[in-house]
C-alpha cells in the first residue's frame, strides 16, 4: 500500500508522518511526504494535514504545482480513499470565511464559520469527547466519550447533516468528522490523539469504500 501525506508546508508533517508509519506497518504501507503530484496521482490513499489559517493553507495546495488538479483526478475520478486533518478538513468545504471569503474544494458542500462559544475560550484546545452521529468504517471501535485532541478556531458546517459522522459539544455543536463516499475529514488531530487518533488512522488505512 502506497500513501501519499501531502506536503504544501501548511502541516504538522513530521508527527503525522510517524503514526501513519505506525499503524501502517502491518499492512506494508510506504508512507510517502511528498509535493510531487504525480507521486499522489499514483497513491493507494491520501493524507491532507493542515496547520493555520484557511486563506493561507488553499493558498499553498494551489501554488503547488499540478497538485489540486492530480488529487481531483484520484480523489473524485479515481475513488481514492482519501482523510483531511484539521484545516485539511475544513478545505474540503465549498467556502472558508476566515479573514475574508475564500473558496474551498468543494468536496463536501458547507461552510467554515468562526466557533460562536459564549463563555468558552477560543481556540477550542485540548481534549474533548466525541459524540457519533452514525456510523462509518472509519469510526469502528470509536464510541461516543472517546476523547480526541483539538487546536482550532473555526468550525465545519456541513451543508446536508448526513455528511457530519461525529461532533463534540462547545457551546454548541461543533463537527469533529466529516465524510461521503470516499472521502473522509477530522477536526481533531488523530497524530495527537493517542488511541483514539491510532484507531482511526488504522481504520483509514485498512478502509475499502
Amino acid at each position: 500500500m502506497h500513501v501519499a501525506l501531502i506536503d504544501y508546508d501548511s502541516g504538522n508533517l513530521h508527527s503525522a508522518e510517524k503514526a501513519f508509519q505506525k499503524m501502517g506497518r502491518d499492512l506494508d504501507a510506504r508512507i510517502d511526504v511528498t509535493s510531487d503530484p504525480e507521486i499522489a496521482a499514483r497513491a493507494d490513499r491520501i493524507v491532507l494535514p493542515g496547520d493555520g489559517a484557511f486563506p493561507a493553507c488553499r493558498a499553498a495546495l494551489g501554488e503547488v504545482d499540478g497538485m489540486a488538479e492530480a488529487l481531483r483526478e484520484a480523489v473524485l475520478k479515481r475513488g481514492v480513499p482519501f482523510i483531511g486533518i484539521c484545516v485539511g478538513m475544513q478545505m474540503l468545504a465549498t467556502t472558508g470565511h476566515e479573514y475574508r471569503r475564500t473558496a474551498g474544494l468543494d468536496w463536501i458542500a458547507g461552510e467554515v464559520e468562526a466557533i460562536d462559544a459564549p463563555g468558552l475560550k477560543v481556540p477550542h484546545m485540548g481534549w474533548n469527547d466525541l459524540v457519533i452521529d452514525r456510523p462509518h468504517p472509519v469510526l469502528e471501535g470509536i464510541s461516543t466519550g472517546d476523547h480526541a485532541y483539538f487546536v482550532h478556531s473555526w468550525q465545519f458546517r456541513v451543508a446536508d447533516p448526513a455528511h457530519r459522522l461525529a461532533h463534540v459539544d462547545y457551546g454548541q455543536p461543533v463537527t469533529a468528522v466529516v465524510g461521503r463516499d470516499n472521502i473522509v475529514g477530522t477536526q481533531f488531530h488523530p497524530e495527537k490523539s493517542q488511541a483514539v487518533g491510532l484507531r482511526l488512522i488504522a481504520n483509514f488505512l485498512n478502509w475499502r469504500p
